[in-house]
């Protein structure tokens, strides 16, 4: 019998070419192809869990149609030479194994290349200079270059690339592609006004503009035939002033729908305007789930028999179930859901939809785009690891041992998993009466929907692990003497960090001052004007609840502005600028430059780090959110509890500064050696 989920396993037949259902990979980029831009191994084994999860197409992000003309990325598809056709078989011959289409976003990225990554300016629409190239001419001593306004000649020749690179596609054994004509790319740039400003037939109207992707999607049609599906990508809205926006994309849309078979509804702009329209189409967990859904219904209704694959948080196959039932797109695509979960589709085919690993919109992926290293997540520790284990399975211990975890955080959760996977027997200690670690206060704020997601289902996770014989033993501390008793072959600590509470200050033992967190969790009552001292991520997460409840707040941190950013930024890819942007519009204060000095009953004393000059703010509660500090002396504790060689140290007790992506990572791959 089929599952409940009767739209989203809905097959379809586009120009003959039969889709099991209607989920897609929307397309990432993992920096794993080879530096001349080719389809590795490595790269076909980290796309295989989406195969095998039981998506229909598997899309492959931002691949260049000429890598020595377009690039913007270390390790991306080059689509220029027949070179790429053989590795490309590989990814389309795995695919086939799963029933599913492989495919990839082909893209010229235009006025987005480096001069320096290339050796010439960019070419794009119009002879433009980005706020981007602004930035990297400051970074590299010289004046700004305007791209390259392309000609006739370099149009055609461009739009024969597209045609080519398709080609090597169904050469390779696909059936299906995406155009890149969204986020700011060089199609877009020739769409949109706020880059083209041409007065030849490619510029001015609508229809002009329009003229260099229909021309594209003709060229792709001529080299593959009608047995081949175009799918389009579009920005519906690039939310910039001067950008395109909705209603002219309506009408764009007009113009291009009997040049392709199915339109992909994105939004925002990829790096213009220093990233500030990415949130549009890589939103963070501060935004609403389903975020863009409203631009592809729409669409629909506009068009109603254009098919249409709508993308943007759309967190789980719920979510995809209500949207197809609606009929307010016909396909909807998936990326960092997937991520933390490929089995998703094969989940909710059977019917078990509570078994969802979640995602946290942390970004942790993205981050690793950038640094650039194969990008993997926070909460699947598998998709970091699938070279090493290409299908998905933990593979069972030689020996069964007995084995204690320390700590019922991120870390110790996936520890056990890990563990019960390998067949040892485990018992995991948790010192509180209750799993999460320091999820729990992490998730107090209201619009920390996402993390809550999290952490219901690594209390589900845990039940599940009992039942298949873990022991759970709550409220009771893990000592050297407990563990000695016991006698176990390995032991992994994953205690965790406590906040820090800077003694120093005269006053802080006052009854109004506590951890952020723990007023967010009402351990104690907030009063009407709040002081947080400390701007990272649980300050600033912190202030803004407060802010949202009404509340007078004001920030102190040491840092300067740009110092402060850049930290925040660093450990909250995710929601940094976000949150940053909410308070200063909700009304909230941020004091940088300012040490906090003593806590009075009903003020503080601040000092100007530069000035040295001290003033008094009121405050009828100090929340404190300067650091976390790991639980070193328990792992000093308990490192000698079973042999040495055989004790891994995971998470924040084994970090300055941890991360959900590091405890959950260290420990999964920490538990694969035991």
């Amino acid at each position: 019998m089929g599952s409940k989920y009767t739209h989203v396993f809905q097959p379809i037949r586009i120009r003959g070419i039969d889709f099991k259902n209607r989920i897609t990979l929307a397309p990432p980029s993992p920096n794993l192809a080879s530096e001349d831009g080719l389809v590795t191994h490595d790269f076909v084994n980290w796309f295989r869990m989406f195969a095998r999860g039981g998506v229909c197409t598997l899309y492959v992000g931002n691949c260049s149609v000429d890598i020595t003309e377009c690039k913007d990325e270390a390790y991306q598809l080059d689509m220029n030479s027949d070179r790429c056709i053989l590795p490309l078989t590989w990814y389309a011959d795995m695919c086939k194994q799963y029933g599913c289409h492989a495919s990839l976003e082909i893209n010229h990225n235009g006025e987005n290349t480096a001069f320096e990554t290339v050796g010439h300016a960019p070419y794009s629409a119009s002879p433009r200079i980005s706020d981007n190239e602004r930035k990297r001419a400051a970074e590299h001593g010289r004046d700004p270059i305007p791209c390259i306004e392309m000609t006739k000649e370099k149009i055609a020749e461009t739009v024969e690339k597209y045609g080519k690179a398709a080609e090597r596609m169904k050469r390779a054994g696909m059936d299906i592609v995406l155009v890149h004509g969204g986020h700011g790319n060089l199609i877009s740039q020739f769409t949109s006004p706020l880059y083209n400003k041409r007065t030849d037939e490619y510029g001015g109207s609508t229809e002009n503009r329009a003229r260099f992707a229909i021309e594209v999607c003709d060229s792709i049609r001529r080299h593959c035939g009608e047995d081949f599906v175009i799918e389009f990508r579009i920005s519906a809205d690039e939310i910039a002033e001067e950008g395109m926006h909705f209603d002219e994309t309506l009408e764009l849309i007009g113009y291009l729908k009997d040049h392709i078979d199915i339109l992909h509804v994105s939004a925002g702009l990829h790096s213009d305007f220093n990233f500030a329209y990415f949130r549009n189409w890589c939103q963070n967990y501060l935004m609403d789930h389903c975020f863009n859904v409203h631009f592809a219904r729409d669409v629909k209704k506009r068009y109603p028999d254009l098919l249409v694959n709508t993308v943007g948080s759309i967190m789980s196959l719920d979510y995809a179930e209500e949207i197809l039932a609606n009929g307010w797109a016909d396909f909807v695509a998936m990326c960092r859901p997937l991520m933390a979960d490929p089995d998703m589709p094969r989940k909710y085919a059977e019917d078990r939809p509570e078994d969802r690993r979640p995602c946290m919109r942390c970004n942790a992926c993205v981050k690793h785009l950038m640094v650039p290293k194969p990008i993997f997540c926070a909460a699947n520790p598998i998709s970091g690891m699938t070279n090493d284990l290409p299908d998905g399975v933990v593979p069972k211990a030689q020996v069964k041992k007995r084995v204690a975890i320390v700590g019922g955080g991120p870390g110790g959760i996936q520890a056990l998993q890990t563990l019960l996977d390998r067949g040892h027997d485990v018992t995991l200690y948790e010192m509180s009466g209750e799993l999460g670690g320091n999820v729990i206060p992490a998730v107090a704020a209201p619009f920390k929907n996402d993390l809550r997601d999290y952490l219901a289902w690594m209390r589900h996770t845990v039940k599940q692990c009992e039942e298949r014989g873990a022991k759970i033993l709550l409220n009771t501390e893990a000592t050297k003497e407990l563990l000695d008793k016991e006698g176990y072959d390995a032991v992994v600590i994953a205690a965790g960090a406590t906040p820090v509470i800077p003694k120093r200050i005269p006053g802080v033992d006052k009854p109004h001052v506590a951890w952020a967190p723990d007023a967010e969790m009402g351990k104690i009552t907030a009063g009407e004007r709040v002081v947080v001292v400390g701007a990272g991520s649980i300050g600033v997460e912190a202030a803004l609840d407060f802010t949202r409840a009404g509340k007078s707040v004001t920030i102190v941190e040491m840092a300067d502005p740009a110092t402060a950013f850049h930290t925040l930024h660093k450990n909250d890819a995710s929601g940094a600028g976000e949150i940053l942007k909410c308070l200063n519009t909700e009304g909230a204060t941020l004091r940088y430059n300012t040490e906090l000095v003593e806590i009075k009953d009903a003020s503080v004393v601040v000092r100007n780090v530069e000035t040295g000059e001290t003033e008094e703010l009121p405050a009828d509660t100090v929340l404190m959110a300067v650091g976390m500090r790991p639980r070193f002396e328990t792992v000093d504790a308990l490192r000698h509890s079973c042999p040495e060689t055989s004790v891994a140290i995971v998470g924040d007790c084994n970090n300055v500064a941890g991360t959900i992506c590091e405890a959950v990572n260290q420990a999964f791959r920490a538990c694969l050696h035991i």
